[in-house]
This record gives structure tokens, C-alpha cells and sequence, in this order.
């Protein structure tokens, strides 16, 4: 129709009844209230989802009509105020003791810095695994009640919308957000006006917008550079998350790390923690350093008083994933900060490198030269970043540097289906919200009948499939297939008939994660999903990034496998993977698929989401799945070691894959009793729920870096700062001493001490270590002690420290001597260290430095 169109929103009231619908819509509380977000649902439910769910959209287009009913619904209304005051009575709650204990409300503050947070679908700010993970960190430290900010960036281009083209091509979509519709506002001072600070690029000052989020008891403060005070390419800074060159990834990190720090400062918040996840923010560390020395500190003294409230997680198990910039565009950006920092351009950039990436300024290896607590995200990834992390340590053994783990958990009242929620409800009272972290309250699934839980569990596939279907007929619809070649793709989604083994494999695309090490027997694999008495669906969703084109040829190849006639209809790729479909598909399947190429699975979280819904994994023995597996909660495929060529473990491994398949999962799913259900199935269905829920919730995983990372930091922060940091400067020039005396010193043995004893009797071992202008307190020499497996490993059970003796002058050596008494019977092996000493390091082998005999 010719002319133009103008927009038009008419905009309800709302009545007085239910004006603290708003404050509901504006606290992102809502992205894991369920309770919060039914409200809106049942006003207008078809508008609740063209509103993709935005309680804040959805209260600018309800009609008034409807709302006006609403508050003259009685039903609607006491639901209402039964949610207020669960609300209410949420936000009154103070900090249990576990946390008080660790941390004081009134003088602690973590400070939480992220390049994404994925709260929610509303809220797009987020790409995938890291975002999400942030969000459950937030929602869980809010739930703790821990004193805790989050600092981000607001993009005006959130990450791109799929959609898969008829050949099986990814489509990206990226559409702009509209502020107004988010739960944010912009952060004031004490006056009301608007606060804003700026970060400094090559030539020019660039001024930044800090807005705030309320998430329960926690705010959330990002970062905008869409002003009119900013040129028309400093105003895209934050347009999109990931977006643009090597440049704009750069100003990107400059605006979080720098601008972070000085938003917080400028909205008062002081914090006593700072916690870096990921190595996006690692710039943080340069303006805190800047700070310090602005107070008069040199940059060594700031630079450990900086890193002594610290934590650093790292989520990246491949050097590839880290971001690393040229040293000339480091310095471009960077020289006049070097200036106020009292250090030349060399200095600055030694603080990124790494030996891989030569003339490369790596982030990652900033933040842990900038932090004293350093992280993994799982067992098995902490011990991969121990060994990429080793060049910073580089004479520790890497099983021994400062690189710890927590391993990643996930939200339980974000992604725990509600039928599950009324299920405990009914059987365990409302009181099973507070045991997330009791193991053994979680045995007390046993108690719930196991027709009770396989019906429960075949509710959430009726109604996961129907939107699987729906979803599946709007997508061939538009990529203009035929009605009868629709119904042939959807003949297996029928949510009326659930009695068909559903598999899952929801997650981002990338080529180490073998989203079709499914198919490396497509024969076999046709054979297993063409028993008629024994069927099989299998759904795959997920994005790859638009740089990503191996990731995207992953996508077309699974198009192909669905459009074989033998796989028609039951091989199903779904376009547009959210958060949204995530808890859809998570809590829905039967089993859910993890086959990445082992030891590149960081952690993972998306088994432990579906683990808790009674999901069985199916997964390679990586991440955390390697601590979580029992034997009895699912199956696991043993990986390979990197000994192998890649293909024969991707053979090797998509065979075990299918022999499970074929011998364990599909029959123990078919195996029914008299009641129509498999008593097996049940039976490790509730083994994954009580036994991954109380380990791998984010509240556990909240608490792990409350426990072991920021009481430590806290700790580190005061020693460091007292007497006018007294400590930071003696720990700066100790430092130097080190480095310069360290190359030149040496240890040999002076004793002749027996290969053979009595039990009984004393070792006595004497060695002398010349220490090159070190005092004998700088050092600690230490006496290992242990067995030797077959495999010629030495294995320590036991160790003892040598005490200084006397000098020999003439030698400039000092004596050291050990009277050991051997603990351990028979044959054992005992090994010489010395390394750096220090008692107020915060990790023993913070320096880096050890010499063995």
C-alpha cells in the first residue's frame, strides 16, 4: 500500500493496584522469578511473546483494558500480591553467617568486571557460554546476598539473531535495542545529574555513559559511548558485542577496564575485591596502577598492591582464544599512559607478553601479572591453564604455580523446570530452595515415585516438543517448503505421543566441540534411528560466530544429515538458540550430548542444566563432566590423549559413541515394566538430579571464590595497604633484588648421606646454596619425599624444610642441614628444592623462581 507509515504506541496506565508492575518490570530479578514472569504471561500471553518476553515492552503495549480487568480480578490479584511479597521479602533478607563470615557487608565490595552478562532473552548483552555464566554469578551472588557489583558494557547491537536458510546456511540478523525497553536507568550523582566519564584514545577523549540495572540485591553498571559528545566512530564503541576490527575489540577493552574503574569510583563504590572473568577487562589493572602511582607509589609498589585484591578467572583452554594486540597498536593507544604510570614503553608491554605470541600484547598474561589469585573453571581446565599460564612461573612445575580451579555451576531457579519446583514443593516443602548446597537433603529424590517422575518428565518433552514443532513449521514455512514436506520433517514431533528417545545437542557451534561426531558411521547411525519399535530423535541448536566459517560449514553439514531420506523428520536443526530455547531444550530431552575434543571443554554448563532436570549426559570425559560422572548419573566416552592424531580420536571416539548409543541408551530406554515406563531410566535419571544439583549450582560456585579467593584477597588487600602500603613497596623492592640476585644462585650437596637405613634412624642431608646477595631468609629449601610409580613418576607424600647451618666463607655459600627421620617405610626417593621466600607472597611460589638438585 503506498504512502508512508508513521508509528503510533498507545501506552496504558496502570491502575493504581498494579503500579508496582514497573518496579517488577525494571528489577531483573524477573529473569529468574518465574513466579514474577508468569504475571505478565497470563495478562496477554500471544503479546508476552511478540514481546520476547520483555516485561518492560509488554507494560508499554498491554491494553489498558486488559489491565483494567486484572485489577478487578480477584484471582489475578491475590497472585499478585502473593508475589510482592516474596519480592519484598527477598530484598529484606540479610547475608547469612556462612557469608558474614567471609566478607562484612559494611566494608567489603566485590567488584565483578565482564564483557557479557547473560541474564536473560530480554536482555541482549550476551553471546553465549560466558555471558551466561556471568548471569547465573550475579543472580547467585545475589542470592547470597554477597556485597557485590557487576560492571559491563550496554550495546546498543546485542549478539545477531539466527536464522538457517533453506541450504542450510547461518544468517545473521543484527537488530538494534531500543533502551527504553530495558530494565536499566541511567546512574546520577547525589544532585541528579547524570554521571559520566571518559577514557582517553589516540588524540582524542572519549566520553562514557554509565547506566545501572537492579538484579535483586546486586546492581549491574554499564558502560555506553553512544553520545552525542563522541565522534560518530567512538559513538560505535559499544554498538556490538564482538563487533568490528582489531581497533574497536581494543577501545572495547579500554572502555570496560578503564572506564569500569572510573564509573565505580565516580558512583562512590569503592570496592575491596576486583575480580576480572575473562581477560577482556584486563586493563583494569593499568588504571588502578595509574591511581596508585597518582598518590605517590612507584609502578612496582602500585602494580602489587593492585594485583594483591586480584582475582583472575580465565575460561579459555586454547592460546588461540586469547586476545592478543600488536605492540605498535599497544603503544599507539597506550604511550602517554605509560608516562603517567613512571615507566617507558618497554616496561609496559613486557606486562603482556607471553613466548608464544612475540610482539604480541596478550591480555590474558596481563591479568595474571596483575592478580594474586588466578583460576581455571573446572579441574581438568585448571590444569590446562597451569600449563599455558606456566611462562609466568616459568621454573614451578605447572601443577604446582599459583593457578587454581573452581569449577563453573549453574543457576538452579533460572534453569530447574517449574514443574520440578511444584514437584519439591509438594514433597519436600518450600524450605528445599535454602538446602541448594546440602548433599545429603538431595538423596530424598529417591522418595519420589517413580511414576510421579517419569510422568513429570514426559510432561516437559510434550510440551518442549510442541515447541520444537511449532518452531520447525514457522522456519520451513518461511524457507518455502511444501506443506507435505513440512509435515515429513515434523511426523516425530507430536506432543500427544512422547514415547520416543530424545537426544540433545544444544550449544554454541565451534569445530572442537564435533557437534557431528555423531555421524561418523552414517550408516550405523541410520540403522539405530530406523527401528521402528525403537525410535530415536535427535535436536541440534546453536550459533557459530559470523567469523566462525568452519563453525558454520558444522551447521550446513547437519542440514544435509536432516535432509537424507533416512533421517528425515528425525534429525532436527532449530534456528535461533537463546536462552529461551535453551531452558526449553535443556529440561525437555531425554539425553543430552557433549562430544568436544578432549581437553578443550573449559568446563561447560549446559549438561549440568540439563543434569539437574534429570537429563542423562552423554558426554566425553572433559570438563565438568570428568568430576561430575559416577558411573551411575550417565554415560561417559573416554578421550583420547593428544598423542593421537585427531583422526583417528574423532574415530576412535564417535564409535564409543555410537556402541553406547546402541548398547546402553537406547535399550535401557526401551526397557519397560508393567507400568510403562523403564525402571532403569528412572533410576539414573535420579541419580543425575541428587547428585550434580547440590555440586554444581552457582551458589556453590559463588561460594568457592568467596572462600577460597576473595577472604584471601580481602586479606592480601590489607597487608599490603597498612602503614601507608608498606608491605607493596618492600614486596616491589624484594622483587628486584630477586631478579637481579636470582641467575647467579646456585645449590649443591655437601653431605654423603647413605642410599640405605634403619627404620628408626635420622637422615641427616647438609647442602649449601650460594644465594648471591640473598639473605637466608629469602629462601626456603625443601626436602621432597615420596614413591616412584612404574612409569619412572615421582610421586610427593611427604616434605620437610632444611634450617640454615653455618657459612663457609670461603666459598660465600651457606649451610643448610635437614636431620630427616623417613615417615614412610621401604623403598622411597626424596628429592632438593630451593626457591624464593617471602611471608607476606600470597601463593608460595608467587615468584616464579626454583632451582633443583
Amino acid at each position: 500500500m503506498p504512502g508512508t507509515r508513521y508509528i503510533l504506541e498507545v501506552q496504558p496506565v496502570l491502575p493504581e493496584r498494579l503500579k508496582r508492575l514497573q518496579e517488577l518490570a525494571n528489577d531483573l530479578l524477573y529473569s529468574w522469578d518465574r513466579e514474577v514472569r508468569v504475571l505478565f504471561f497470563r495478562l496477554n500471553p500471544d503479546l508476552w511473546e511478540a514481546c520476547g518476553h520483555n516485561p518492560k515492552l509488554f507494560l508499554r503495549r498491554v491494553s489498558q483494558k486488559r489491565l483494567d480487568e486484572a485489577a478487578e480480578d480477584r484471582v489475578f490479584m491475590e497472585d499478585y500480591n502473593r508475589v510482592l511479597s516474596v519480592y519484598d521479602t527477598y530484598h529484606q533478607e540479610r547475608a547469612r553467617p556462612a557469608i558474614t563470615q567471609l566478607l562484612d557487608p559494611k566494608e567489603d565490595l566485590v567488584a565483578y568486571f565482564c564483557a557479557e552478562f547473560g541474564f536473560h532473552e530480554s536482555f541482549q548483552i550476551y553471546s553465549g557460554g560466558l555471558g551466561i555464566l556471568a548471569g547465573d554469578y550475579c543472580k547467585a551472588a545475589s542470592d547470597l546476598n554477597i556485597p557485590f557489583v557487576a560492571v559491563g558494557m550496554l550495546y546498543r547491537q546485542g549478539y545477531f539473531i539466527q536464522t538457517i536458510d533453506g541450504h542450510g546456511n547461518q544468517v545473521a540478523h543484527f537488530t538494534p535495542t531500543y533502551f527504553a525497553d530495558l530494565p536499566i536507568t541511567p546512574a546520577a550523582d547525589a544532585q541528579g545529574a547524570e554521571i559520566h566519564v571518559h577514557v582517553d584514545l589516540p588524540g582524542r577523549r572519549v566520553v562514557l555513559k554509565v547506566w545501572k540495572a537492579k538484579a535483586g540485591h546486586i546492581t549491574l553498571y554499564l558502560l555506553d559511548s553512544d553520545l552525542p559528545e563522541n565522534g560518530e566512530a567512538d559513538r560505535a564503541i559499544t554498538f556490538q558485542l564482538y563487533g568490528g576490527d582489531i581497533n574497536t575489540r581494543m577501545q572495547q577493552e579500554i572502555v570496560l577496564g578503564i572506564g569500569g574503574v572510573r564509573a565505580l569510583h565516580a558512583v562512590g563504590v569503592n570496592p575491596t575485591v576486583w575480580h576480572i572473568n575473562e581477560g577482556h577487562a584486563a586493563f583494569m589493572i593499568i588504571e588502578r596502577c595509574r591511581e596508585y602511582v597518582a598518590q605517590g607509589l612507584d609502578f612496582d609498589s602500585a602494580l602489587e598492591m593492585v594485583a594483591a585484591n586480584t582475582v583472575f578467572t580465565t575460561h579459555t583452554p586454547v592460546p588461540a582464544g586469547h586476545d592478543i594486540f600488536d605492540y605498535q597498536l599497544v603503544s599507539s593507544y597506550f604511550g602517554g599512559f605509560a608516562k603517567e604510570l613512571g615507566i617507558d614503553m618497554n616496561h609496559f608491554l613486557s606486562l603482556g607478553s607471553s613466548p608464544s605470541n612475540q610482539g604480541g600484547f596478550n591480555q590474558t598474561a596481563l591479568a595474571l601479572r596483575g592478580s594474586r589469585f588466578r583460576n581455571g573453571v573446572s579441574r581438568i581446565h585448571g590444569g590446562v591453564a597451569s600449563r599455558m599460564a606456566a611462562f609466568v612461573w616459568p621454573q614451578i612445575p605447572p601443577e604446582e604455580n599459583p593457578m587454581g580451579y573452581v569449577t563453573n555451576g549453574v543457576h538452579v531457579p533460572t534453569f530447574l523446570a517449574r514443574e520440578w519446583a511444584n514437584m519439591f514443593d509438594m514433597r519436600f516443602g518450600g524450605g528445599w530452595r535454602n538446602q541448594e548446597l546440602n548433599k545429603d537433603f538431595w538423596e530424598r529424590i529417591d522418595n519420589i515415585p517413580d511414576h510421579s517422575f517419569w510422568s513429570v518428565r514426559q510432561t516437559l518433552k510434550s510440551e518442549m516438543l510442541a515447541e520444537v514443532k511449532h518452531r520447525v513449521i514457522r522456519q520451513q514455512r518461511r524457507n518455502g517448503c511444501s506443506e507435505a514436506l513440512v509435515e515429513r520433517y515434523t511426523q516425530h514431533l507430536m506432543p500427544h505421543d512422547t514415547d520416543i528417545l530424545t537426544l540433545g545437542f544444544a550449544r554454541r557451534f565451534a569445530t572442537y566441540k564435533r557437534a557431528t561426531l555423531l555421524f561418523s558411521d552414517p550408516a550405523r547411525l541410520a540403522r539405530l534411528f530406523n527401528d521402528p519399535n525403537r525410535r530415536v530423535l535427535l535436536i541440534f541448536a546453536g550459533k557459530a560466530h559470523p567469523h566462525d566459517l568452519p563453525a558454520q560449514r558444522l551447521i550446513q553439514t547437519i542440514h544435509e544429515y536432516s535432509r537424507r531420506p533416512e533421517f528425515e523428520g528425525k534429525i532436527i536443526l532449530l534456528e535461533g538458540y537463546d536462552l529461551s530455547l535453551a531452558r526449553k531444550l535443556v529440561t525437555s530431552v531425554d539425553v543430552w550430548l557433549n562430544t568436544p575434543e578432549y581437553p578443550m571443554e573449559a568446563s561447560g554448563t549446559s549438561g549440568e542444566k540439563a543434569g539437574i532436570n534429570g537429563v542423562i549426559n552423554l558426554s566425553v570425559l572433559d570438563g565438568w563432566w570428568d568430576e561430575g560422572y559416577n558411573e551411575e548419573n550417565g554415560w561417559a566416552i573416554t578421550p583420547h590423549g593428544s598423542q593421537y592424531d585427531s583422526t583417528y580420536r574423532d574415530r576412535e571416539e564417535g564409535q564409543e559413541l555410537l556402541d553406547i548409543l546402541e548398547r546402553q541408551v537406547i535399550p535401557l530406554y526401551y526397557t519397560r515394566n508393567g507400568h510403562g515406563y523403564s525402571d532403569g531410566w528412572v533410576k539414573k535419571s535420579k541419580n543425575s538430579m541428587k547428585s550434580l544439583l547440590p555440586r554444581f549450582n552457582a551458589q556453590r560456585m559463588v561460594m568457592d571464590y568467596a572462600t577460597n579467593y576473595y577472604t584471601l584477597a580481602r586479606k592480601q588487600r590489607l597487608i599490603m595497604s597498612g602503614n601507608n602500603f608498606a608491605r607493596a613497596k618492600e614486596i616491589a623492592g624484594w622483587r628486584k633484588r630477586l631478579d637481579s640476585s636470582w641467575p647467579r644462585v646456585s645449590l649443591r650437596r655437601v653431605d654423603k648421606a647413605p642410599s640405605e637405613i634403619r627404620s628408626g634412624s635420622v637422615l641427616s642431608l647438609r647442602v649449601a646454596a650460594r644465594l648471591n646477595g640473598l639473605q637466608p631468609e629469602d629462601v626456603l629449601i625443601e626436602c621432597l619425599v615420596g614413591r616412584e610409580l612404574e612409569n619412572g613418576e615421582f610421586v610427593r607424600l611427604d616434605s620437610h624444610v632444611f634450617m640454615p647451618e653455618k657459612s663457609n666463607e670461603s666459598a660465600d655459600e651457606i649451610i643448610f642441614k635437614l636431620d630427616l627421620n623417613p615417615r614412610l617405610p621401604g623403598l622411597q626417593y626424596y628429592k632438593i628444592r630451593m626457591f624464593p621466600f617471602h611471608p607476606a607472597l600470597s601463593h608460595r611460589f608467587e615468584s616464579g623462581y626454583m632451582i633443583w638438585l
